[in-house]
């Protein structure tokens, strides 16, 4: 950072004196070695006036700061040319009709999302009842796992009472309708604080409604809460104090949808939406032995939510299981032409692999054999050859396509971006931690990033989607240890989907994940086989005990 206020200070102190002129040319030659820049007195001597000028363009944007939505010109597209599918075909649930309430009505907090919706149209509880019952939950949970935000309870009940009166009527809405849920709070909902996690605002009120909600309430969903995230997606702080794990609550949950995951996790709630820019979906799911499904870049519009980066946030369900995720991705995926990262894309789910020795089904051997040999990780692949499918062992391309970390470039210029009036306002002490890998010191540091730089990275990514969209067009589904090698960082920059789903425990009683690496806009392939795997084990339907 010295550099960079060396920089700046020459350029304002410029004068005609020849001695000013000298100490200016040293001070910007400097602040070049920053950028690994190394020019002659005469060509700095060159530069000063623009310097000069480009400061003043500058100062003078400073002095109105953009709104954190306010659209950025330049939209990502993971596979420019490729065609997306576009034919849509209907989606058949299945909802088991035979679905009785339980004696214990306790139980009803880990019913799947046909599950409850079979009572629901089978008139067996009300959505009124329905959803009463998961606000008790987090009334009574809430605070333990400090995952709740705001309780929309008067959204709840009217959103219910609608539903329940709909489908009196024979007007109904599909699986969801009728279903209570939770939002991360980065989504704008009319009436309610939208906080962002984060002490600059947490009374921030946003006057329109967000895309993902505006679907949601179309399909009959029941919005019963804003759930907690850590403050700017970041971690599981916020304003509020720490969401814990709920298997264990000397743990945090994991970042940066820590409420959705958490409140999911311990039912307190059937399904949350969450948010990825790199692992915020992927890791709480982890972490709190859930679902988590991470959609193709561009699927789900942002409209309505904050912005950390242009380029890299996701939308997508944080489920118990992944039948629950497609069923839940089904509803919100699509655009309103109000995000230019948005495309539409059909989402053709039947559920059903048919033939597993058909399915192009890989794992990273060179992640694999880093684990212990009795790591949950292997029995899974057990899992994959029982269904019959060949899986085949193979290098994931790593370094080879991705030599250098430009994740860090990307994420930290565009959040910076996002956040500039915090950081010049120095509001940015008002954030929850301030250690040096949290966001002011990220913001600050980002100041430095060259505009050139930026778009080199951008460049190098460009090509590294390139690669791993070759690399992946030989398989259907690779499967990954969950945070081996540079996979995450890879796939979240080049838009790949990917679902996490639990596969057991490790050694210490903490829940261990598995990841689905899926071709883009083939959301479908990596569900089904998903739900495939869950269908031959209960992995997914282990709870944590002190919520039952």
């Amino acid at each position: 950072m010295r550099y960079f206020f060396l920089l700046a200070f020459s350029i304002s102190c410029m004068a005609a004196s020849s001695q000013t002129k000298s100490d200016s040319i040293k001070l910007v030659q400097d602040a070049l070695k920053l950028y690994d820049l190394s020019f002659t007195e005469a060509e700095v001597d060159s530069m000063l006036d623009g310097l000069k000028e480009n400061k003043d363009v500058y100062y003078k944007m400073h002095q109105l700061f953009p709104p954190n939505d306010l659209t950025y010109p330049f939209a990502f597209v993971p596979a420019p040319g490729m065609r997306v599918p576009a034919r849509r075909e209907r989606i058949s649930w299945d909802i088991p009709n035979q679905t009785q309430l339980p004696a214990n009505r306790d139980e009803l907090a880990f019913y799947s999302i046909p599950q409850l919706a079979a009572l629901l149209i089978n008139k067996r509880i009300s959505s009124v009842e329905l959803t009463k019952f998961f606000i008790e939950r987090l009334k009574k949970y809430g605070d333990t796992l400090q995952c709740v935000i705001s309780l929309t309870e008067d959204i709840a009940m009217q959103q219910a009472m609608q539903a329940d009166e709909e489908i009196a009527r024979g007007v109904y809405r599909g699986p969801l309708h009728g279903i209570p849920y939770g939002l991360k709070d980065l989504f704008a909902v009319k009436g309610t604080k939208t906080t962002w996690g984060s002490t600059p605002y947490k009374d921030q009120v946003i006057d329109e409604d967000a895309f993902v909600y505006k679907q949601l309430r179309g399909a009959g969903a029941v919005l019963c809460a804003k759930l907690s995230l850590g403050a700017l997606a970041y971690d599981n702080k916020w304003f509020g104090g720490a969401t814990k794990n709920p298997w264990n609550l000397k743990q945090g949950s994991s970042g940066s949808s820590a409420g959705s995951a958490a409140a999911t996790s311990a039912g307190l709630l059937p399904f949350a939406i969450g948010t990825e820019t790199w692992g915020s979906i992927v890791s709480p799911s982890t972490r709190c032995g859930v679902t988590g499904l991470r959609p193709t870049f561009g699927t789900v519009s942002r409209k309505g939510g904050m912005v950390l980066s242009w380029s890299l946030d996701k939308i997508g369900p944080i489920c118990r299981s992944a039948e629950d995720a497609a069923i839940v991705y089904a509803f919100i995926h699509g655009t309103d032409n109000n995000d230019p990262g948005s495309i539409r894309h059909t989402f053709n789910y039947t559920g059903k692999i048919e033939d597993f020795k058909k399915l192009r089904v890989a794992y990273a051997g060179n992640y694999f054999k880093r684990l212990a040999a009795d790591a949950p990780e292997w029995k899974v692949l057990d899992v994959y050859r029982s269904l019959g499918a060949e899986v085949k062992n193979v290098v994931f391309p790593d370094s080879t396509i991705y030599p250098f970390d430009i994740m860090n470039v990307v994420i930290s210029a565009e959040s910076a971006a996002a956040f500039d009036e915090l950081t010049r306002n120095n509001r940015d002490e008002l954030i929850e931690r301030q250690d040096k890998n949290f966001w002011p010191n990220i913001f600050r540091t980002a100041r430095t990033i060259p505009a050139v730089e930026y778009i080199n990275a951008n460049r190098w990514r460009s090509k590294l989607c390139k690669e791993l969209r070759g690399f992946m067009s030989n398989f259907d589904v690779v499967i990954v240890p969950t945070f081996a090698g540079n996979q995450s960082a890879m796939t979240n920059l080049t838009g790949h989907p990917v679902v996490c789903m639990p596969i057991g425990f490790n050694k210490n009683g903490a829940p261990v994940s598995i990841t689905l690496i899926g071709n883009l806009y083939d959301e479908a392939t990596i569900l089904a086989a998903a739900k495939a795997f869950q269908d031959k084990t209960d992995h997914h339907q282990q709870h944590p005990p002190l919520f039952k």
